[in-house]
């Protein structure tokens, strides 16, 4: 886990369920085969409305047409993220298309315990609406250990919310890999 995570943000609203963070008909693919494995990444965020994401003006897609990463690394959002169904690949989708961390307001409770145990990407919450105040496009750098998030395009430095117990996970890669170097599970 890095101490500083810099990057552009992608700008999302409130309410972003697990169908659009990766569209059910993507399913199909194995996430043990190399190659179809970039296929999450491609499809991750590809059918989420305008009208319901807030999405920044232009319609800017997330990944790229041919492409399986996204130029942007920090996904902003309101509340909510993740909400819908339990589907365990929709964190692992926004990890293979390239995200190092997922700032909201709150998260749908199995989604965040899906991020987390998987260690796909940092999940940080924020009191603040940043959602309204970030751009789709704007550089961000958050730093881990003062826990703040400050948007380099317009210099607005916000609070993020402390990671708390989650934070040893993360750092471990996971929760299997945490459990191993805890002693909680034999290593292999």
């Amino acid at each position: 886990m890095k101490d500083i995570i810099k990057g552009k943000a992608y700008v999302l609203g409130n309410d972003i369920d697990t169908d659009q963070i990766i569209p059910a008909q993507h399913l199909v693919y194995s996430l043990s085969d190399p190659e179809e494995r970039k296929q999450y990444g491609r499809y991750a965020l590809s059918s989420v409305p305008d009208a319901q994401a807030g999405l920044p003006e232009g319609n800017i897609r997330f990944v790229n047409e041919g492409n399986h990463r996204s130029e942007f690394n920090i996904i902003i959002a309101g509340k909510n993220f993740g909400c819908g169904s339990s589907r365990e690949h929709a964190p692992e989708a926004l990890n293979i298309a390239g995200v190092e961390a997922v700032v909201a307001e709150s998260y749908a409770r199995i989604f965040y315990r899906n991020s987390v145990d998987g260690g796909f990407y940092i999940p940080f919450e924020t009191g603040e609406h940043l959602f309204t105040e970030c751009r789709t496009g704007d550089e961000i750098e958050i730093e881990m250990k003062k826990g703040t998030l400050r948007n380099v395009t317009t210099g607005k430095v916000y609070q993020l919310k402390p990671l708390g117990d989650v934070e040893q996970i993360l750092m471990a890669g996971g929760i299997f890999a945490y459990a191993r170097k805890s002693g909680m599970l034999s290593s292999r």
